[in-house]
């Protein structure tokens, strides 16, 4: 098999792990489970999801069962890339590499996901459009934290520069780490 499958096959579980990393940050955000968009992914999600929380219970904020199939969903991503292209690494690599990858995609949601709110506040800053509130409710819990330490000069809102700085060393960092770990070959699929 050439590279050409190993990135359809990388590529649908990218969209598989987006889709349930999305749940995760959902249920984390404490999103409205009344938006139409968040029903869409949770019962796309369900089928999978329902039995490993019999399992894994929520605590709270947090969904480890959505987490933990995100992490095994790039983990299989990456495992059937390397062997559709021939090469080989360990299986503690390749696990890593998916966990970076998860952390990776959760960074990139809330990154385009603040680009998107900032944008939504100059166009329609009173959208009730549901993907324009799903938008803001996803944000929130990074915007409101920050806030509290840093007020608004005059009206202008600051706190969307330092999440991006946040967002930005997480993602050099802790990704880079991990993905360092991981090694070339897994490194190379973990979409960095």
């Amino acid at each position: 098999m050439g590279t050409g499958m190993a990135s359809f096959i990388q590529l649908l579980f990218h969209l598989a792990t987006f889709i349930v990393v999305l749940r995760f940050m959902l249920h984390l955000s404490k999103a409205d489970y009344f938006n139409p968009i968040t029903q869409g992914i949770v019962k796309a999600t369900n089928p999978i999801i329902l039995p490993m929380q019999a399992v894994l219970r929520p605590m709270g904020r947090l969904d480890p069962a959505s987490l933990l199939l995100a992490i095994l969903l790039k983990t299989l991503g990456i495992f059937l890339a390397l062997q559709m292209t021939g090469q080989l690494a360990g299986i503690g690599s390749i696990f890593i590499g998916g966990l970076a990858g998860v952390v990776k995609t959760i960074l990139d949601i809330y990154f385009f996901a603040l680009i998107i709110s900032i944008i939504l506040s100059w166009v329609a800053p009173q959208a009730s459009h549901p993907g324009a509130l799903l938008v803001h409710q996803v944000i929130e819990p990074l915007l409101e934290p920050v806030r509290k330490f840093i007020p608004s000069l005059g009206g202008l809102d600051l706190s969307p520069i330092f999440v991006f700085l946040g967002i930005n060393l997480v993602s050099n960092v802790l990704v880079g780490i991990l993905a360092q770990a991981a090694g070339m070959p897994v490194a190379r699929f973990i979409g960095m």
